[in-house]
């Protein structure tokens, strides 16, 4: 992972960087990998975007299984870690976006005051042992586009975007935080499917 968020960095139609903030899926995506998505992007810039999806969680993976893969030894706190699909994107590449009190040097990525990502093996071995990060999200692969994409389909109404929220991110539970993320911009998601369907 060589991108790093820039606030500088182009981005959206306005011009503004979305990186350390999230976009929401719209229901006229059309792809179902993204579908009722929310996602928290922590690279935006120029050459594309990229970011972990926060409400789906992998069914067929569970995280004692990961830790007996790498022959971590799990603590009995970790067995409420969730495993989550973070994206299409190099699926067997861990990702944790995690609170900012814990950090590792050289590894990880601080995305603002509140929220960092690791991607190292060192963040599982301290969630195994119980002395991890106080909150935490852990995720198999993640979504990229390509310059100006996510741009695109941002015009074309496929996504919208509103501010991180700490509490969505780490303890909304996962049916209810694309529910969540769309009633913080001020929408009904009922409202939504019904102008979809009426399309």
């Amino acid at each position: 992972m060589n991108k790093t968020p820039h606030s500088g960095s182009t981005s959206s139609s306005s011009g503004e960087s979305l990186a350390g903030r999230m976009i929401v899926a719209m229901p006229k995506i059309g792809d179902p990998r993204f579908e009722k998505t929310v996602i928290y992007l922590f690279a935006h810039e120029a050459d594309g975007a990229m970011g972990l999806i926060v409400n789906r969680p992998a069914e067929e993976v569970s995280f004692s299984d990961l830790l007996e893969q790498l022959s971590l030894d799990a603590h009995e706190d970790s067995d409420d870690t969730i495993v989550h699909v973070g994206g299409p994107v190099e699926t067997e590449r861990g990702f944790v976006l995690h609170s900012s009190d814990y950090f590792v040097d050289n590894a990880t990525m601080r995305l603002n005051d509140e929220i960092s990502m690791t991607s190292t093996v060192d963040i599982l071995r301290d969630m195994a042992e119980g002395t991890g990060p106080e909150h935490a999200l852990f995720a198999l692969g993640y979504a990229g586009w390509g310059p100006g994409q996510l741009e695109r389909e941002i015009v074309d109404n496929a996504w919208l975007h509103c501010e991180a929220d700490n509490e969505l991110v780490f303890s909304v539970g996962e049916d209810q935080k694309w529910t969540q993320a769309l009633a913080k911009i001020g929408i009904d998601p009922s409202v939504l499917s019904s102008r979809a369907g009426n399309a």
